[in-house]
C-alpha cells in the first residue's frame, strides 16, 4: 500500500570493539520513501567503498561497491542525495543485499523530501537530514562501528502544500501585516493631525469670537426704551422679556438679546441666534474663518415659541384670522354652558388652548400672568347685545 507521508525515527548506536554501545544518536525527522515498505529495519551502517582512491558518496557510479564484513546479517547503506535518481541508488545498494538504504539530503537548508522510487522491491528506503547523515558518516570515517535501527513513526496523508506554497503564503501574510500596520499608522497620524487642526481652529474661533463680542454694542434698558414695550420681541435665547436695568447686547443685524444670554452663544457659534448672521464677517474679523454653527432644534424651538407668543399678543387685532378663538359672553350665574365669573374672586377661567374674549362694561387690559395659549382680554363695549350677536354669528 502506497502511503505518501510516513515519518521514521532513526537511532544510531556506536559500538566499541567488544560490541557494547558507547554512544547513541536519535532523530525522529526521517521520512520513508513513497514506494518503500513502511516497516522497521536495522543493521550495521556501511558506506560506498573507495574506487581507485575516490569515494562516490552518492552511489551513482556504475563501479560503486559496498564492502560488507563477514558474518554480517543485516546492513544499511548510507548514500547522499543527488547526481542520479533515488531508484538507482536503492537498486545499487539492494544489489549487495542491503536491508535498508539511508539517503541524507544534500541541502542543509531543506528538511527531508518525499522520494519516489517505484520498482525497488522490498528494500526499505528512508531519507534523513544532511546534518544527521554527515554526523553518521563522520563516525564511519573514524572506523567506528555504527548500528542503525529504523522505527516507523507517524503515518500521515500527503501534504498538498509544498515548500514554495508555504513560502508564498508566509510572504503574503507578512506583506498584509505590513500594509495593515502602515494603514493603521497613517490613520492615527491623520486622526492626530485632524484633532490638532480642529483644536487650533476652535481656539482661533474662540479668540476671534471674544474679540468680536468686545466690539458689539451694549446698553442698559431704561424706562421708555422700545425693549420695555410688551409687544417687543423677547430675548430669543432665554425667551424672557426685557426689564428695566437689563443689560442687552445689540448685534450688527440689529437683533437684541440679553448680554448674559447671548455672550456664551456667540463664544461657541459666533452667529446671531435668530438670523444666523456671521458676526466675524460683519465686523471684519477673520472673514475667512468658518463659524461652528451647531444651532440645535431646541434653539429653533425657543425662537419659534417666542414668535408664537408675539403673534398671540397681536392676535386680538384681527379676530377673524384665528381659528381657535371663542367669543363668549360672561355671566355671574350658571347660564347655559358658557364660562362663568365666580362672585367671590371675579377671576376668569378660560378653556385650555383657546383665546376667550370676555365682554364686560369695564376697561381694556391684558392679563400677562396667563399662559401664552390661554389669553384673556376684557374690552369696553357700549352694548353687551352686540357681543352676543357677534358670538352667535361666529358660532354659526
Amino acid at each position: 500500500i502506497k502511503e505518501d507521508h510516513v515519518t521514521a525515527t532513526v537511532n544510531a548506536t556506536v559500538l566499541d570493539s567488544k560490541g557494547n554501545p558507547k554512544q547513541i544518536l536519535t532523530k525522529d525527522d526521517g521520512t520513508y520513501g513513497q514506494n518503500s515498505p513502511k516497516v522497521d529495519a536495522k543493521g550495521i551502517v556501511i558506506g560506498p567503498a573507495p574506487n581507485h582512491g575516490v569515494v562516490d558518496r552518492q552511489g551513482c557510479d556504475p563501479h560503486t561497491r559496498f564492502v560488507v564484513p563477514p558474518r554480517t546479517g543485516h546492513w544499511v547503506a548510507l548514500l547522499q542525495r543527488g547526481n542520479c535518481t533515488f531508484k538507482e541508488k536503492i537498486l545499487k545498494a539492494s544489489a549487495f543485499n542491503a536491508s535498508a538504504v539511508l539517503i541524507y539530503n544534500n541541502n542543509s537548508n531543506e528538511d527531508t523530501v518525499k522520494m519516489g522510487h517505484e520498482g525497488t522491491g522490498d528494500t526499505v528506503a528512508v531519507m534523513i537530514t544532511e546534518s544527521y547523515g554527515k554526523e553518521i558518516l563522520g563516525l564511519l570515517e573514524r572506523n567506528l562501528t555504527v548500528l542503525v535501527s529504523v522505527v516507523v513513526g507517524q503515518r500521515g496523508q500527503a501534504k498538498n502544500i509544498n515548500r514554495g506554497s508555504l513560502v508564498f503564503v508566509s510572504i503574503s501574510f507578512i506583506v498584509l501585516m505590513i500594509i495593515s500596520s502602515a494603514w493603521l499608522i497613517f490613520y492615527f497620524i491623520q486622526k492626530i493631525r485632524f484633532t490638532n487642526a480642529r483644536d487650533r481652529s476652535q481656539r482661533r474661533l474662540g479668540d476671534a469670537a471674544k474679540k468680536a463680542i468686545g466690539k458689539l454694542t451694549t446698553r442698559t434698558v431704561k424706562k421708555g426704551d422700545k425693549e420695555t414695550d410688551p409687544d417687543f420681541n423677547h430675548c430669543a435665547v432665554c425667551i424672557e422679556g426685557y426689564q428695566l436695568n437689563d443689560v442687552v447686547r445689540i448685534l450688527p443685524c440689529k437683533h437684541v438679546f440679553h448680554k448674559l444670554c447671548v455672550d456664551p452663544w456667540l463664544n461657541e457659534h459666533c452667529t446671531c441666534p435668530m438670523c444666523k448672521l456671521n458676526i466675524l464677517k460683519a465686523l471684519g474679523i477673520m472673514p475667512n474663518l468658518p463659524c461652528v454653527d451647531n444651532a440645535g432644534f431646541d434653539m429653533d424651538h425657543r425662537i419659534g415659541r417666542s414668535q408664537t407668543m408675539a403673534s398671540q399678543r397681536t392676535a386680538l387685532v384681527d379676530l377673524s384670522s384665528e381659528t381657535s378663538i371663542s367669543l363668549e359672553p360672561l355671566h355671574r350665574g350658571p347660564l347655559g354652558t358658557g364660562p362663568q365669573i365666580p362672585s367671590e374672586s371675579g377671576e376668569l377661567t378660560p378653556r385650555t388652548g383657546e383665546i376667550n374674549i370676555a365682554v364686560t362694561s369695564g376697561h381694556f387690559f391684558n392679563r400677562n400672568s396667563l399662559s401664552p395659549r390661554s389669553v384673556v382680554c376684557e374690552m369696553e363695549l357700549p352694548d353687551i347685545q352686540a357681543s352676543l350677536d357677534l358670538y352667535d354669528d361666529n358660532k354659526s
